[in-house]
């Protein structure tokens, strides 16, 4: 097996979960957010899926220059839109990761910033960190939004309160 066969079966252990947390959202919730800082539930969920799309970069590229300015975040205007993105997007990572090779996923990779080097590692390690653990994160984070609104919890990684086996 090599590394990339690794975070292809990662990502699809981690889509279930995902997207069963995903379909929770309550249609008429999507703009809920617990504090004024925090990102809306639609635009929460928008994110996780929108985040597997920057595979792009880190594969085809070597350097990436991150302008904060001209990124415009991708928000679903509903809970279809949103399932059909994250599984789009899960599915063209997937193919983009299938073929690399141990050397190239290895291989150095940096975001830079108005010209300072914001992070730069070995892909593999930007695969996990900058993404899997990243949406690993706010999907986490979510949960919080549902608990706040009653929404019975899914299992993630084992039962939840309101998947309690019989």
């Amino acid at each position: 097996m090599n590394i990339a066969d690794g975070i292809i079966m990662e990502l699809q252990a981690e889509r279930v979960s995902a997207r069963e947390t995903l379909s929770r959202i309550p249609d008429d919730q999507w703009g809920f957010k617990p504090h004024e800082k925090s990102m809306g539930l639609g635009q929460l969920g928008s994110h996780i899926a929108e985040t597997f799309t920057w595979i792009d970069s880190i594969v085809e590229n070597d350097v990436f220059e991150m302008d904060p300015t001209a990124y415009v975040p991708w928000i679903a205007s509903s809970k279809e839109e949103l399932l059909q993105t994250f599984d789009s997007n899960l599915d063209g990572m997937i193919a983009k990761l299938q073929g690399q090779s141990d050397e190239h996923l290895m291989g150095t990779w940096k975001m830079t910033m108005g010209g300072q080097v914001a992070m730069e590692m070995p892909r593999v390690a930007v695969i996990r960190m900058f993404m899997i653990s990243h949406t690993i994160h706010h999907r986490a984070q979510m949960t919080v939004y549902l608990r706040m609104l009653d929404v019975p919890l899914p299992s993630i990684y084992g039962p939840s309160a309101d998947e309690q086996p019989a």
